[in-house]
Formats: C-alpha cells, structure tokens, sequence
C-alpha cells in the first residue's frame, strides 16, 4: 500500500508552484476562483498517490469527500473558530467562505483525474497486451 510514485509526485509539485503563482499573482475571476480549485483536487490526488498505491476511484472519492469537508468548515466559520484569523497562511490554505460553486469545481476536479487515470490505465493496458 505504500510506495513512492515520481511521476504523481512530480505532478504534484508542478501543481502546487501552479497553485502558489495563482495565490500571489492572479486576482481575477476566472482563474483564481474557479480553475485554482479545480487544480487543488488534481494537487491533493496527485500528492496522496505519490506515496499510497490505492486504486484510482477510492483516492479520488476521498479527496472529494475530504474537500467537501473543508468547504463545509469554511461555511462554519472554522478558521475564525480557531482564531487564525489573522493567519494569511491558514485563510489561504482552509479558505474563509463557503461557496456552493467551488464543490462544483471539486467534482469538475475530480471527474478530469477519473477521466485522465482511465485513459492512462487503458493505454497502459493496450501497451502491456502489445509486449
């Protein structure tokens, strides 16, 4: 169950310096609100694959269900409950409103890392049987 896969790993990481360029250089409404929470759930998936060797659909569940969470924190105030208010880390991190349209973008998300892991299983497949 434990491994370290690079390639996730690499994808990881090339996502998060993504995410760190949109936090501090995008302010715009497209980009930051919507495709910055598509990437997170592609970054968190990525990231728990580098290192659990897990099937595809229940990592990508998890992720959601653990996004939905935080989303569901944001709408209870979590980070002013914590009095971190005044953390720019945390604000950025575990976000400070609920929004209904970023769960949309989490499942937007999550259905682009299904759909690319069932072409790339698939090709892998096709290349296994050719050898």
């Amino acid at each position: 169950m434990l491994t370290f896969n690079k390639n996730y790993f690499v994808f990881a990481i090339l996502i998060f310096f993504i995410e760190v360029l949109i936090a501090l250089f995008v302010n715009d409404s497209f980009v930051r609100p919507y495709l910055g929470d598509v990437l997170v759930v592609i970054l968190i998936y990525c990231f728990l694959k580098s290192f659990l060797k897990l099937p595809v659909l229940p990592v990508a569940i998890f992720v959601l269900i653990f996004s939905f969470a935080i989303e569901f924190f944001q709408f209870l105030n979590i980070v002013e409950m914590l009095h971190l208010e005044k953390s720019k880390i945390a604000r950025t991190v575990i976000g400070t409103s609920f929004s209904w349209v970023d769960l949309l973008t989490y499942i937007v998300g999550i259905a682009i890392v299904i759909v690319v892991e069932k072409y790339r299983l698939k090709k892998e497949q096709v290349e296994n049987t050719s050898l």
